[in-house]
């Protein structure tokens, strides 16, 4: 059985989103049992009558979104979220999820869970569609874990991508890109330069040089290898399109005329399979990948069809075993290097 801790305080919508999101989750998985941190009142009055593989762990604190993050993760000690990652660690649960404050997330997961030996910086990894392929996707690291970072962090987030898109995505050698500003072997500023040399060196990876933002969607590679800043500027943007674009398309056929309005009935059923590789709430979280379990974090608006997702998530990525495999990859890198 499959362990999920889950931050059933964190999040615009907690906790009445979280409960319904672990219930849609249990129902729908059956080798998974759920565990709520937080206020016990609160989620047993939304727990319907029955028997569900659901228990709660009473939390008489909660990391608010204005928190400072390091500060709360040491001073909340009875916090929602700070329970649950230490859960994680004891190894009384395999995963954590959460829809809290985001920094404070990934303190907890660095300073809780802890890090893989060897990693310097865990980093927020997720996937996105490739629209090329459908039913495809791509991964992209960092999403935001870590604003700057030096080449070495960069070739760290090349292997974690490289083996969360092997173990979970199932690409047998995935294609690994650098994102840049130009294809162009000399393209980059300085820490993207030695970046690029690092990866081409790396005899573990299929580096296949740099990768333009305007061509990941496109299928460019299998694993976009970023900074932390550029990812979640290059994610965001992605984010705001997708919505925009949904919102121009079902403008334009609502107000369209007659033959308009027959076009888009016939075309209704392509278009919403195309446009639902956009939806959001059907993605999950962010994974912060280079700890020793997996910490899963999803938006801070999260519905429980996001929390639904992002527990489906947490389940594939345990079975998988990438963090085991991550793990003993850097380990087998150290004793190459000192031999």
């Amino acid at each position: 059985m499959i362990k999920i801790a889950v931050d059933a305080m964190g999040g615009d919508h907690a906790p009445q989103a979280i409960v319904e999101g672990a219930l849609a989750a249990v129902q729908t998985y059956s080798d998974i049992q759920i565990l709520l941190y937080g206020d016990q009142d609160q989620i047993q009055a939304l727990l319907p009558e029955g028997d569900y593989p659901i228990e709660i762990v009473h939390c008489s604190e909660k990391i608010a979104g204005d928190d400072e993050p390091v500060r709360a993760i040491r001073r909340k000690k009875d916090a929602s979220m700070v329970v649950a990652a230490k859960a994680v660690k004891k190894g009384q649960a395999h995963a954590l999820v959460s829809a809290g404050n985001t920094g404070a997330l990934l303190a907890a997961g660095t300073l809780l869970v802890g890090r893989i030996k060897g990693i310097d910086r865990p980093a927020l990894l997720g996937t996105l569609p490739n629209l090329r392929e459908s039913g495809e996707s791509f991964v992209l690291v960092d999403m935001g874990a870590n604003a700057d970072a030096k080449a070495k962090q960069l070739w760290e987030n090349a292997l974690m991508g490289n083996q969360y898109a092997k173990d979970v995505l199932g690409k047998s050698q995935p294609r690994v890109g650098l994102l840049n500003n130009g294809s162009e072997d000399t393209k980059g500023n300085k820490v993207t330069k030695e970046a690029f040399e690092l990866l081409s060196q790396e005899e573990q990876i299929h580096f296949i040089g740099n990768v333009e933002s305007r061509d990941i969607l496109a299928g460019a590679c299998d694993v976009v290898v970023s900074d932390g800043f550029t990812g979640n500027a290059v994610l965001k943007a992605i984010e705001g399109t997708a919505k925009e674009i949904l919102t121009l398309v079902s403008h334009s056929l609502k107000s369209g005329n007659l033959k308009t309005k027959l076009g888009a009935l016939l075309i209704k059923n392509s278009l919403k399979e195309t446009l639902g590789q956009f939806d959001i709430e059907s993605v999950g979280g962010a994974t912060l990948f280079g700890v020793k379990a997996p910490v899963i974090k999803c938006h801070g608006n999260a519905s429980a069809k996001t929390v639904a997702a992002t527990i489906g998530q947490a389940r594939q990525i345990v079975k998988s075993g990438t963090y085991d495999s991550l793990a003993q990859q850097i380990t087998n890198k150290e004793i190459q290097a000192e031999d």
